[in-house]
Formats: C-alpha cells, sequence, structure tokens
C-alpha cells in the first residue's frame, strides 16, 4: 500500500463489519434519524448482500468496480450511485479507525447519462389546476388547498412546508422564510444543509390565501402553519395517504394503468409530492428565473444540482437561438 499500514488478511474486518461501524459513527454525531435509516437501508439491502463478506484488505478499486456494476444490473443508475458513494463513505470512516490505509472506492463513480439525470415528472399547468380545484373544494381538508398552492408557488419540500412556522411568512414583503424542517416522524430541525435555510419571494395570490388561513388554522403550540388538528407536527405519511394522493383521485390524475375499483389512492395516483416542486421549478424557469437565483429559491446546495435536474428545461425553454439573440441584445443595446 502506497499510504498507511498494510493490514493482514486475517486481521482485517469484513465490509460488514465496517459498514456497522459506520453507522454506529453515524448514531454517535447525532445525525438525523431519516438519515441513519437510509444508511442502514443501503448496508442492509445493497452492500452486505453483495459485497459484505468480503474483507477490507481484499477490497481493490476492480473489486469496487465490479462491485458498482453489480449494483446496475438490478438497481437504478441513481440508487447505484448511491450506494457507491456510501461504500466509499464507510471505508473512509475505517480508514479514520485506522482499519485500512486507502480508500479505493472514492474514484469510483456511477455515471448517469444526461437524458436520466433529467427524469424528473413535472405535472402540466391543466393537472395542478385540476388538483387544486379539488382541494380547494373539500371542506373536510381545509388546509389541503393553502398546502399544495403553497408547494406549487413556492417549491418547498414536503419537511419544509410541515415545519414552516407562522412568524416565517412575511405577508407584507410576500416571503417564506426557511429556517427548520419537519422530519418524516416528525421531529423539528435545522434545514438539512446550509442553502435549505433560504428566503423564497411568494406571489399576491399565495399571501392572500395564506393571511386567510392563518385566521382558521389550529392552534399550535409549535408555532407551524399548517399543524395536525392537535396542532402538532403533520406527518408526511398522514399528508400522503389522507389528503394528497386522495385528492389525485378526485381529481382524475391516476397512473394510466391503474385499474378501476378498490386499489388504494397510493397505488393510482399519477404524481408523488415532490412533483409540485419540480412544477414551481419548471415555472420560474418559464420567467427566465436566473440559475443563482433558481438554486437558491430551491435550496439546492449547488448549481450543478439544479443543472442536473432541470438542465433540460433550461435549455428547451430558452434555445440556442433566444441565448444567442440576449447575448448579442446585452452587448449592443
Amino acid at each position: 500500500m502506497s499510504k498507511g499500514v498494510h493490514t493482514a488478511d486475517s486481521q482485517s474486518i469484513t465490509v460488514a463489519q465496517a459498514a456497522d461501524l459506520w453507522i454506529q459513527a453515524a448514531e454517535a454525531k447525532d445525525r438525523e434519524r431519516s438519515t441513519i435509516k437510509q444508511y442502514k437501508e443501503w448496508a442492509e439491502l445493497h452492500i452486505k448482500p453483495l459485497i459484505g463478506s468480503k474483507r477490507l484488505s481484499q477490497l481493490s478499486m476492480p473489486a469496487v468496480e465490479r462491485f458498482k456494476d453489480a449494483l446496475l444490473q438490478t438497481r437504478s443508475p441513481a440508487m447505484a450511485g448511491k450506494v457507491v458513494r456510501g461504500l466509499s463513505s464507510i471505508i473512509t470512516e475505517a480508514q479514520r479507525r485506522g482499519l485500512v490505509a486507502q480508500n479505493v472506492a472514492k474514484g469510483v463513480k456511477v455515471i448517469r447519462s444526461r437524458r436520466d439525470r433529467g427524469k424528473v415528472t413535472i405535472p402540466s399547468r391543466e393537472d395542478v389546476r385540476a388538483l387544486l380545484a379539488i382541494a380547494a373544494a373539500d371542506e373536510k381538508l381545509p388546509a389541503l388547498y393553502p398546502m399544495l398552492l403553497t408547494v406549487a408557488l413556492a417549491g418547498l419540500r414536503s419537511s419544509e412546508l410541515r415545519g414552516l412556522r407562522k412568524d416565517s411568512v412575511d405577508l407584507k414583503r410576500g416571503e417564506i422564510h426557511i429556517t427548520q424542517r419537519a422530519d418524516q416522524w416528525g421531529v423539528i430541525g435545522s434545514p438539512k444543509s446550509e442553502a435549505g435555510s433560504r428566503t423564497i419571494p411568494i406571489p399576491p395570490v399565495l399571501v392572500a390565501e395564506l393571511r386567510k388561513w392563518m385566521l382558521r388554522a389550529p392552534r399550535s403550540d409549535l408555532g407551524l402553519l399548517f399543524p395536525n388538528s392537535d396542532g402538532g407536527v403533520r406527518l408526511h405519511s398522514n399528508l400522503l395517504n389522507r389528503e394528497y394522493w386522495p385528492a389525485q383521485v378526485k381529481a382524475g390524475l391516476v397512473r394510466p394503468a391503474a385499474a378501476a375499483g378498490d386499489e388504494e389512492p397510493r397505488a393510482r395516483a399519477r404524481y408523488d409530492f415532490h412533483a409540485l416542486r419540480h412544477y414551481a421549478a419548471s415555472a420560474w424557469i418559464k420567467q427566465r428565473v436566473d440559475l443563482k437565483r433558481l438554486t437558491t429559491w430551491l435550496g439546492h446546495s449547488s448549481v450543478q444540482i439544479t443543472l442536473d435536474t432541470y438542465g433540460h428545461l433550461i435549455r428547451d425553454d430558452l434555445g440556442d437561438a433566444a441565448i444567442a439573440a440576449a447575448t448579442a441584445q446585452e452587448l449592443l443595446a
């Protein structure tokens, strides 16, 4: 080995044991519950079954490349990429503990095509309008319409919507300030990244709707804008199962292959909750919002993430000729 001290095979721990140490380290660092859950899923479902019995001392870059190839045979490129990065983090933790000299997974990457990166499902304007109409007419779920309108016009994540405080909405300035989030178990915490803390402008129609909602919203000791009926955190699973998916079915927004009858709304609904956030992003792109501002409003940690997700929309919306004309106008006007 070029760095560190060589570990004999007989003294080396296995990848499975290293994965357990990695998860223990994450728990000791008080990482979010959802993050720990994700780490455990990567380890138990993807890493241990394929490479768990191999000793760290026996790992090489070609071995990790073969692991990556095996993943790609049965997993999506996106999932394979996450798992390979997880393996790299496992080896980094083992390296920190002096259990291995080099991280042989560091240079192994899943290269996703631009076509794969651009696969996000964006609802049409007509579909969003149909969904909002159903939500607005549902007297039993009064929070649904203002919630969905907020996501469609401000691009919040579910965790940000459910953790949004009343005092984080500035009705006078027409702004929403993202300062906290609620995880899938209803635990309030800081945004997952520094970029997640941000200010998003909102249009007058949303300002008016939120002003009306604040007058009738359930009292919340947590100061939440969209609490559950008891004033606590609205769980993501309840938002989907009791409100969002049934509303889609009522609006006729079902999957083409869905059969009529007694199928669960979850199986029939056409869009996941993130689709409304994608709609907001696509609407901003149509309004020629610049890339840096778009990245900020969406809470992405880098411009590259925004490009990977929406780059195809940006190119399609502007077009080469429009970009060339705009460049000339800026120079000569």
